[in-house]
């Protein structure tokens, strides 16, 4: 199962680039599409979903020809945009059996049995009486993941599910997600270097509509082991350090000292130590490098 994508190109009429050629295959299992908001990863997720067309480009998942044929990817795909509406005063039950009706379950046991199993998967057995305006973010996000399974999809998309969402709740989102792309191919836009950490199996980063980095997350540290410098300064030495060297990201620590993170192939100075690469530290140099050309 593979999802192709070749020299994909989007301009919209006030002259923005949202898709720059893009190209890239996707295999089943979990991909996580990293990038900055604004990088044109909704831009991409909505035309591989079908909900928009681009200018130039092509797209096949696996014999089907995307652009030129829709419907036939349509009944294979889950879809669950960054907005996801619902119908007020009714009850997950009620609508997830709707949608199943507009997916074409018609018998009422099929479609009874199937909904439960949803609702079961979801972690939304327990509140299947509850309206699902009054549900939490991340209950409706979850509810979102249940109504995109009702047609057993090959494809899944999800384009930025865990925005807003607290801890908690994105816990529990990312477990269902987890649990459903195992069979399939997922893919899973988002900012939060962590959720691609947590579950993709393959990956890419995005900025300004051009994938800047296709890599393993497991395998994306590897290149710049030995690289990665940390120090700990104080708040007015950070404009320096940074006009000084390649910081990656800073945070800040408990006694309001900032622990800087440096890329260099050298040691950059007195009182800086070696540290062990994160993915985070391949999206920021990622970025910046990007910028610098």
């Amino acid at each position: 199962m593979k999802l192709k994508i070749k020299n994909l190109t989007k301009i919209y009429a006030n002259k923005v680039k949202a898709l720059d050629d893009v190209s890239l295959n996707i295999g089943t299992g979990m991909f996580g599409l990293l990038g900055p908001n604004g990088a044109g990863k909704s831009t991409l997720m909505r035309t591989i979903a079908t909900i928009q067309s681009p200018d130039n480009g092509e797209i096949f998942f696996n014999d089907i020809n995307v652009l030129e044929n829709n419907l036939s990817l349509r009944k294979r795909l889950g879809y669950l945009p960054q907005s996801f509406g619902v119908y007020p005063k009714m009850s997950a039950e009620q609508l997830l059996s709707y949608f199943a009706v507009l997916k074409g379950v018609s018998k009422n046991n099929e479609r009874k049995n199937l909904v439960d199993k949803l609702l079961e998967i979801t972690n939304l057995s327990d509140v299947k009486k509850k309206n699902v305006d009054g549900f939490s973010g991340g209950m409706k996000q979850r509810f979102g993941i249940a109504q995109l399974l009702l047609n057993n999809p090959e494809l899944i998309i999800v384009d930025e599910p865990t925005a807003g969402l607290d801890p908690a709740e994105r816990q529990r989102f990312l477990n269902v997600l987890r649990e459903v792309g195992t069979n399939c191919t997922v893919i899973f836009s988002t900012h939060i270097v962590e959720d691609v950490k947590e579950l993709c199996n393959d990956m890419a980063i995005m900025n300004g509509g051009k994938i800047l980095k296709h890599i393993k997350p497991n395998k994306a540290t590897k290149d710049i082991i030995g690289k990665i410098w940390t120090k700990s300064i104080t708040r007015d030495d950070l404009e320096k350090m940074e006009l000084k060297h390649n910081v990656l990201s800073s945070n800040y620590n408990v006694d309001n000292t900032i622990n800087i993170r440096v890329y260099e192939q050298k040691k950059p100075g007195t009182g800086f130590k070696k540290t062990i690469p994160q993915l985070e530290d391949v999206y920021f140099l990622t970025l910046k490098q990007d910028q610098t050309q």
